[in-house]
């Protein structure tokens, strides 16, 4: 049986992808309090794509958001300035809204039902191409400051999902594309997509 959960949702123009890295600067009062509550109970509040609407409240406006969406845990955070929080969340599972409401506050309620994570899918053979290229990127960044690296371990170069929803991350795809790959349930097939794409613009060696 599928496991149902009620939690806050966080409208964003982004789409977070499991296992992906969320930095966020949250000021207004509505997340502050969510994420205080979420760090205390050590529990995830839902991200979902904005479809009309803005992630800054604006009183006339009323947000619509996608039915599908990532769970999102804090995986750190820094408070160095008051009424600012920056906070790095880890994505987890999908999930798909069954119903959800506006408080007072501006804040969304939801009750939503988990999406099965991906089944673990040996990379082939045909398709290693993309898993190379990312290594290859992944030392590029070797330079990088650990605080802002874009990916989060642990490191999974061997599957499928992982590969696939990484270079999600990483390529500047639209959000609509994004959402597309989130909501495709085969994580091979979300591999095949991703290597061509690398393929075309030249990113896979032979």
């Amino acid at each position: 049986m599928a496991t149902q959960l009620s939690i806050p949702l966080f409208p964003l123009n982004t789409v977070l992808f499991p296992g992906g890295t969320l930095r966020l600067q949250i000021f207004e009062v509505r997340y502050l309090d969510m994420i205080a509550r979420c760090m205390v109970e050590d529990a995830p509040f839902g991200v979902v794509l904005l479809t009309h609407g803005q992630e800054v409240r604006a009183p006339e406006m009323v947000e619509q958001f996608t039915e599908q969406g990532t769970l999102a845990t804090v995986h750190d955070s820094v408070s160095d300035t008051p009424g600012l929080l920056q906070v790095t969340c880890r994505g987890g599972s999908r999930f798909t809204v069954l119903a959800s409401e506006r408080r007072s506050n501006g804040l969304w309620q939801a009750e939503v039902e988990l999406v099965a994570d991906d089944r673990a899918v040996r990379v082939p053979s045909e398709l290693q191409g993309a898993s190379d290229a990312l290594e290859r990127v992944m030392i590029s960044l070797a330079a990088v400051p650990q605080d802002r690296w874009p990916l989060l371990p642990p490191f999974h170069l061997g599957d499928c999902g992982w590969v696939a929803n990484r270079w999600c991350d990483l390529l500047p795809l639209s959000n609509q594309q994004k959402h597309d790959l989130l909501t495709l349930d085969n994580p091979l097939i979300r591999l095949e997509l991703m290597h061509d794409m690398l393929d075309e613009h030249g990113l896979i060696t032979s």
